[in-house]
């Protein structure tokens, strides 16, 4: 009763904040509107938490929250008496690689001996699908180049943790997730910086030497460390492994707010036409994925989670290799924002498919046997 009595109360208040907001906007006062639609977010989020049936989108108003905050209040995450706050992405990211790699160890592959063909077709359409399609729709977009280039970027980046989160959430094949997750990041060094330089590079330099050591210190030696702390002390780190999933989370969306503070002026001037483009790429992600997997012959809940693989992407790796390359307020847009639009997309698909079951194959049935 108390946790009902708390979200409605939270859910009441943050309507009322929604309702000043919007009456803020109508009258002309843009100045003061901001506090009130970050306090309805922060609210909203509350709320959800409290609540079974939603708390699933806490982390979707987290973000959303996030970005926000950083659109109306950019300069206290610029700098801080004279250093750059994005420097930070990098180890930030470092840190959430890390975080994988406790959460990781050998067994987890074993799903490629299992399910071998699942596996191949997800890792064929992570690696063809999204960057072809960024490619397109950058191509046609419009944008200003460096802008338009960092659509591509997304599409050329592996999956991240939140595949595995939604594909958990929608009752996808959630070993098959994880292990796509992990083989795309660890392909990243060299799948990345090829694509990129296949797709991208008439429209902006790429050393592919440069920003395949960039992505091996930013990833493979995090997830690597990991790996080894998992093994050597896999008995004695049950408390950080519970606590490094929310933590990642919280440090995406720390990311989300360097990369939106850092090039909100372009975003302010592009956002709505960024925001139609990267939610058109990660829908088709989503649409191609489920599609070729089903053509493929693969199941029903193998094609979600190859949907999921191949339409949510590492946005905060991506906005670090923007950073890394001198470009985190032009190529670092497309992933911050794609960040956002894939958590609510995503929640959404996940919260769909939780309430309809996938029909059981003969191979599911043997599985929980």
């Amino acid at each position: 009763m108390k946790k009902q009595f708390l979200f409605r109360l939270l859910s009441l208040s943050a309507i009322l904040l929604l309702l000043l907001y919007f009456y803020l906007i109508l009258t002309g006062n843009y100045g003061p509107s901001g506090p009130f639609l970050i306090g309805f977010m922060v609210l909203l989020g509350l709320a959800f938490n409290l609540n079974q049936k939603l708390n699933g989108y806490t982390y979707t108003v987290m973000i959303f929250g996030s970005a926000t905050l950083a659109l109306y209040y950019p300069q206290p995450f610029i700098a801080y008496k004279g250093y750059v706050l994005s420097q930070l992405i990098t180890p930030l990211i470092q840190f959430i690689m890390f975080g994988m790699g406790t959460a990781m160890a050998i067994k987890d592959f074993v799903q490629i001996g299992k399910n071998p063909k699942g596996v191949f077709i997800g890792l064929v359409c992570q690696l063809t699908l999204m960057p072809l399609s960024g490619w397109a729709i950058a191509h046609y977009s419009g944008l200003p180049i460096e802008i338009a280039a960092g659509i591509i970027l997304v599409g050329c980046s592996p999956s991240g943790v939140a595949s595995n989160v939604i594909s958990y959430l929608a009752k996808a094949n959630l070993a098959l997730s994880i292990t796509i997750t992990a083989l795309s990041t660890l392909l990243a060094p060299f799948a990345t910086p090829f694509l990129m330089k296949w797709l991208a590079g008439s429209m902006i330099e790429i050393d592919i030497g440069v920003m395949m050591w960039s992505i091996v210190k930013m990833v493979i030696i995090p997830i690597g460390a990991g790996l080894l702390v998992n093994h050597l002390f896999r008995n004695k780190i049950a408390i950080l492994q519970k606590v490094m999933p929310t933590l990642s989370m919280v440090v995406v969306a720390i990311v989300i707010v360097l990369i939106t503070a850092s090039g909100r002026d372009n975003l302010l001037d592009i956002g709505f036409i960024l925001l139609a483009l990267v939610l058109l790429h990660n829908i088709v992600g989503y649409l191609l994925g489920y599609s070729a997997s089903k053509a493929l012959g693969l199941d029903e809940r193998d094609s979600r989670t190859i949907a999921l693989e191949v339409g949510l992407q590492n946005g905060g790796m991506a906005g670090a290799l923007a950073k890394e390359m001198g470009k985190l307020a032009t190529l670092g847009l497309a992933p911050a924002v794609f960040s956002i639009i894939m958590n609510i997309t995503g929640s959404v698909l996940a919260s769909y498919w939780h309430k309809h079951d996938p029909k059981p194959t003969n191979a599911n049935i043997e599985e929980t046997i």
